[in-house]
């Protein structure tokens, strides 16, 4: 690896290793920005994509785009704005259910954050590509403070997970490519809320602060064919990952009285979790020498992530909160043009549904459908190195939260607001050969 390449991994290992983002960008907790090339149209075509090495997160097979030694780092900087009204809250049952003082508004819970991406490939022979990638597949970042009415549902939640990949690519003809990688997944999550009520006498009320974390492993396989010329489908699998999360519950704030009645001690802490396969399907069909159609249609498994039952490793019973997710798919729509040798334009739409249902929803997983409008572009400096630009918004469906009936929030109480969100999403990408 080249001196540059070097550097070029270190940053990006260093930028990776903070970066959390807003879940006001991807449905679920999903983070779709690992490319700038692919973000300018909106997804489309992604898995069949010829552009560059970048499309491999979707579809490994994609890493025989690389002719040469090639680094490709891409960034996003996710702008949410989340606007939480009409906020109503209530103690436990037992703390006699009254209404909890403060603001009915919150419009300071999500912060911008930055998304990096780093990609390498060596052709190892003239059909042969070995490629590593770096990557953060699963993110979410949301502080609500602890003043707000909603405290005991949440205050604070952070997920974190941090993808690096090493994958193979063959070119087994003219018209079919292969490819396959396994992937070590590093995560972490954070979780934040009130505990007990504001009822003085029933104890009154604390901070409780979980942080855990875990490394899973992953695969991916995929496929690119091109039955004809200008007519290019890709197919690519991400596989499940399991983490065993361990951690620590630490606790602020807490009376002798509450934590001998509810169990609230510093303990360790563990919960198993799944993250969802992701399942992608592109087409590119070369309209005119100029100007290419892209499809995508992208299936996540959320199904396989029930939600969270923390077990405490003192007298407090498990917490348990359901997400009840459901499988969704991500549907787009895209235009590249070549609008001269060293210029490419795209443009592209995505319709991205939630996975949270409204029985379910949550705090913690405020989360609504969403729409995608997407622009960008390629400049070419040389036949070695190119620059890609791509700004994304992102329409969220308003949507509310009404925990006024489940039996796992006999401890949190009752919550009711309403959530109107949406992102701005700005990527840079340099494309660099060697």
């Amino acid at each position: 690896m080249t001196t540059s390449s070097k550097f070029l991994f270190r940053a990006s290992l260093v930028a990776a290793s903070v970066a959390a983002a807003s879940s006001a960008y991807s449905a679920g907790f999903a983070l779709n920005d690992h490319s700038a090339t692919a973000s300018g149209k909106a997804l489309a075509g992604v898995a069949a994509s010829n552009e560059d090495i970048s499309a491999s997160f979707w579809n490994p097979a994609l890493f025989v785009n690389a002719q040469d030694t090639t680094v490709f780092v891409s960034g996003a900087y996710v702008m949410p704005s989340m606007d939480v009204t009409n906020i109503s809250a209530n103690n436990a049952t037992a703390a006699g259910g009254s209404s909890i003082a403060g603001s009915s508004t919150n419009s300071d819970s999500v912060d911008n954050t930055l998304v990096p991406s780093f990609y390498l490939a060596k052709p190892l022979s003239d059909k042969t590509v070995a490629g590593i990638s770096l990557n953060v597949p699963f993110g979410l970042s949301g502080d609500y403070g602890q003043d707000w009415a909603g405290r005991f549902h949440a205050t604070e939640t952070a997920v974190q997970d941090i993808a690096l990949s090493f994958s193979l690519a063959h070119r087994m003809n003219d018209w079919v490519s292969v490819g396959a990688s396994v992937q070590v997944h590093k995560a972490e999550i954070v979780l934040e809320s009130g505990v007990g009520s504001t009822v003085a006498l029933a104890g009154g009320e604390g901070i409780g602060r979980i942080e855990a974390d875990d490394t899973g492993y992953g695969y991916s396989l995929g496929v690119a064919l091109e039955p004809q010329k200008g007519t290019r489908i890709g197919l690519g699998y991400r596989s499940e990952v399991d983490f065993d999360f361990k951690g620590d519950v630490k606790y602020t704030g807490v009376s002798t009285g509450l934590s001998t009645a509810k169990g609230l001690v510093d303990a360790n802490v563990s919960d198993s979790v799944t993250l969802p396969s992701v399942l992608t399907l592109g087409l590119e069909q070369d309209l005119t020498p100029k100007l290419t159609l892209g499809l995508s249609a992208i299936r996540t498994g959320w199904g396989s992530l029930d939600g969270l039952n923390i077990d405490f490793d003192s007298n407090q019973d498990n917490s348990v909160l359901t997400f009840g997710f459901e499988d969704q798919w991500m549907y787009s729509a895209g235009l590249t043009y070549d609008y001269s040798d060293k210029l490419t334009l795209r443009t592209g739409v995505a319709m991205d549904n939630s996975p949270v249902t409204n029985e379910y929803r949550s705090a913690r997983t405020p989360d609504g459908d969403r729409k995608w409008i997407s622009v960008g572009g390629t400049y070419d400096f040389n036949d070695m190195t190119s620059a890609t630009f791509a700004f994304t918004h992102v329409m969220i469906e308003n949507v509310s939260v009404n925990r006024t009936n489940l039996t796992e929030d006999k401890s949190r109480g009752k919550l009711k607001a309403d959530y109107k969100s949406s992102a701005n999403v700005i990527s840079v990408a340099m494309n660099m050969a060697f």
